[in-house]
């Protein structure tokens, strides 16, 4: 029998982690999970999130066929709640396969990650969900893997938003708005922009367009996205900028927080967005966690990929999401 060694074969075992030059790479193994999340929690979730946005979408469908002249009545019918489905089943849709592309990606490379949770919020708040997310449980050792996960969820969204915002604005009602009227006002991505002014034309003077609420489940998709796609620490677009810049990502962080701040002043719509990515920037920093091949260029077909997800997010992106006519809304309360 031979002896052992009193040395180790081959160069020393760096930390794991370690970003250095590709073969001193040892990528972290996946921490043991002996206790997994029970599919039941993300289940209870999804059935929360069901119901929340389905009492929103009463709401939005009701408002949809009475304006501008109905009143809220009482929503006792079970036909009512069925027409609630219309809104909750699209942004649903929109927002469970973004979650998907995320999750069928991981699976893909074998990167341990959660199923969706999905988050609900009750009324009266007009989308009935915060969103929905999964759990990535190991880094993500290289770019294009990081970069095949970040664009996967956007791309997946956005393909099933666009058929919806186009079935929804097909479906909805240009209506003369009464001048004292008093509400919110949603802005207009280019996308939405561009679809009305195909089905609809020019609107005249006084006339605005009520989305049927497919349509409104399709507007809101287009914000995640948009709000997904920033390039910013380790959202979707972060990881998007991190494969395509390396550590210059930092910088483009930074420029993005400080648009943000600038698009706070510019509308009050993106306060609370702007105060939770700064949370963010405090507790997480600006540095996305780093691959092995930080500094290697991504090939042809990643790079037209980032460009289509900055095509997305020009598409998506609108500089006021909701604006409130607040005079008119006084003069309301008045009884003006």
């Amino acid at each position: 029998m031979g002896s052992t060694p009193s040395e180790p074969l081959g160069p020393a075992r760096p930390t794991p982690g370690y970003a250095a030059q590709q073969r001193d790479y040892v990528p972290p193994a996946p921490e043991p999970d002996v206790r997994r999340p029970s599919i039941v929690r993300h289940l209870l979730l999804f059935a929360a999130t069901v119901l929340t946005t389905t009492l929103v979408g009463v709401m939005h469908y009701y408002g949809f066929q009475t304006f501008p002249d109905g009143d809220m009545a009482p929503l006792v019918s079970w036909t009512q709640y069925l027409n609630g489905l219309w809104y909750s089943g699209a942004v649903l849709g929109i927002l469970g396969t973004h979650e998907m592309g995320h999750y069928l990606a991981c699976r893909y490379y074998r990167v341990d990650a959660s199923l969706p949770y999905f988050l609900p919020l009750p009324p009266p708040f007009p989308s009935g969900t915060l969103g929905a997310f999964i759990r990535i449980r190991q880094p993500i050792p290289d770019k294009r893997q990081l970069f095949d996960i970040g664009i996967a969820g956007p791309i997946a969204g956005f393909l099933v938003a666009v058929p919806l915002l186009v079935v929804g604005v097909s479906l909805s009602r240009v209506v003369l708005i009464p001048p004292a009227l008093a509400g919110e006002t949603m802005g207009e991505p280019l996308l939405l922009q561009g679809l009305i002014l195909m089905m609809f034309g020019h609107r005249p003077l006084g006339y605005d367009i009520i989305l049927h609420p497919i349509a409104f489940a399709g507007w809101f998709g287009m914000l995640a996205t948009a709000l997904n796609l920033f390039p910013f620490g380790q959202l979707d677009g972060g990881h998007i900028s991190y494969a395509v810049f390396g550590r210059r990502s930092t910088m483009v962080t930074y420029a993005t927080f400080f648009c943000l701040m600038a698009l706070s002043l510019f509308s009050l719509s993106w306060v609370v967005w702007t105060l939770l990515l700064g949370l963010m920037l405090r507790f997480f920093g600006a540095d996305h966690p780093r691959t092995y091949d930080e500094d290697m260029p991504l090939d042809t077909g990643r790079l037209y990929l980032a460009g289509f997800a900055v095509v997305m997010f020009v598409l998506c992106f609108t500089p006021v999401p909701v604006s409130v006519d607040w005079p008119a809304l006084f003069r309301a309360l008045r009884g003006v």
